[in-house]
């Protein structure tokens, strides 16, 4: 992700009541009708593959991501937040305007209607993972 992306997120949380410390990041407002996202429930790939295998599935989503439709922006906060912890992700949806349909963030929406769909590969890694030895 890019610095300037990196930054233009940082201020938006920042303008949306989320202080940052050196290592962590602080709500200082809630909206309680924001829904709480969580890790996807466990799942298996068809097949095994490997963490490399993951990885190139992952890139080449977010790579062709912007081209399902949506906001470029907004593909971006999704990416984030798919990388974050919890908590870091909650505050990045938050702060980029997502609504959360599935609070596995699997499906989401922005704020003008547009759908956003992720899969589960670049949510969480699947059961049967093949770990390198």
């Amino acid at each position: 992700m890019h610095y300037s992306t990196l930054s233009k997120m940082k201020e938006a949380l920042e303008n949306r009541g989320y202080i940052h410390t050196k290592d962590r990041m602080w709500l200082i407002s809630s909206d309680k009708n924001t829904k709480k996202i969580r890790k996807p429930k466990p799942w298996k790939h068809s097949e095994p593959i490997t963490r490399a295998q993951l990885k190139q599935m992952r890139d080449e989503f977010w790579d062709t991501a912007p081209h399902y439709g949506g906001r470029k922006e907004i593909w971006d906060a999704l990416q984030a937040a798919a990388e974050a912890d919890l908590t870091l992700a909650q505050a990045i949806v938050d702060s980029a305007g997502v609504i959360v349909q599935a609070p596995d963030l699997t499906i989401c929406y922005d704020e003008r209607g547009a759908k956003y769909e992720l899969p589960k590969y670049v949510l969480s890694e699947p059961n049967n993972l093949i770990h390198d030895s």
